[in-house]
């Protein structure tokens, strides 16, 4: 019998991946086609490094942009490839309560407990992070930064009354019982997504067309997580993924040292979160 673990049963686990890896290597044309860069980034990034791929209960696969080539992107993407993927993000989906985009395949299902109550074709996706110019002297980016990563969180608790907690304990229910109040308390007072999503631009343009050594993605759950330094990150270098041909940050092991730390130490079991499906529907596939 296939036992599920984290959510899902290993054919499901391996699928989902497989799937995954066609949309990158899609994404990966897409972007060589256009002259664009990307970077795979985050947990994306720690798997190619300590396993060649996949970390093994991973079950997305994270890739940074800048705001330039994001947004060319995201014209192409919607121009010729919205028959095959839905582009989801604040920008599609007024609904929708996080600042990342998803490029979701049409035809399959992949919706989490924490959206399960948001309307929208929600594909198994690409996630893609934007990563916008910060400031390089620290006090003026901690107050940009700050107010975009705060209004951010409220966008979220806007739109989800259960948000994803990795806390264990007491703590995770006193947290949860929090977070409950206040989006009902910002649904009696009508605020959504979407009147948060417009604050948050503001902060997150604010330096768009400033030249910079550095830029964020703002939105992590603790603040500062995702800065680096351009130097890190361009020129753009290839790597393999699972066998795949991708784009990686320049000088990845800083990169990924600067944010994790100890990026090579195996997490404790109790600590390797994915994102488990409320619905999952691989279509066709």
């Amino acid at each position: 019998m296939d036992k599920k673990l984290n959510g899902y049963t290993n054919k499901e686990l391996i699928k989902i991946q497989k799937i995954e890896k066609e949309i990158l290597k899609e994404f990966h044309e897409v972007c060589e086609k256009n002259n664009l860069d990307y970077f795979m980034c985050g947990g994306s990034a720690i798997g190619i490094v300590r396993h060649g791929g996949f970390i093994p209960w991973d079950d997305d696969i994270d890739v940074g942009m800048s705001r330039k080539d994001y947004d060319k992107f995201l014209e192409i993407a919607e121009r010729d490839y919205s028959d095959k993927y839905t582009i989801i993000n604040a920008e599609t989906n007024k609904a929708f309560p996080l600042m990342n985009t998803r490029w979701g395949l049409n035809g399959t299902k992949y919706i989490t407990e924490d959206l399960a109550k948001i309307e929208g074709e929600f594909g198994i996706f690409l996630d893609i992070f934007c990563f916008d110019n910060i400031p390089d002297d620290n006090r003026i980016m901690k107050i940009q930064t700050t107010k975009a990563w705060f209004f951010g969180k409220l966008m979220v608790l806007s739109g989800v009354p259960k948000p994803v907690l990795y806390i264990k304990g007491k703590k995770k229910y006193i947290f949860r019982a929090v977070f409950l109040l206040g989006h009902y308390f910002l649904k009696v007072l009508g605020l959504k997504p979407a009147f948060f999503y417009k604050i948050i631009k503001k902060y997150m343009l604010q330096y768009k067309d400033i030249k910079t050594e550095r830029m964020a993605y703002m939105f992590d759950p603790q603040r500062y997580t995702s800065i680096v330094n351009k130097k890190d990150i361009y020129p753009i270098k290839e790597n393999y993924f699972s066998g795949l041909k991708v784009k990686v940050p320049n000088r990845i092991e800083e990169y990924l040292e600067r944010r994790y730390g100890d990026y090579m130490k195996m997490p404790p079991v109790d600590q390797r979160h994915n994102h488990p499906p409320y619905i999952l529907d691989f279509g066709d596939k």
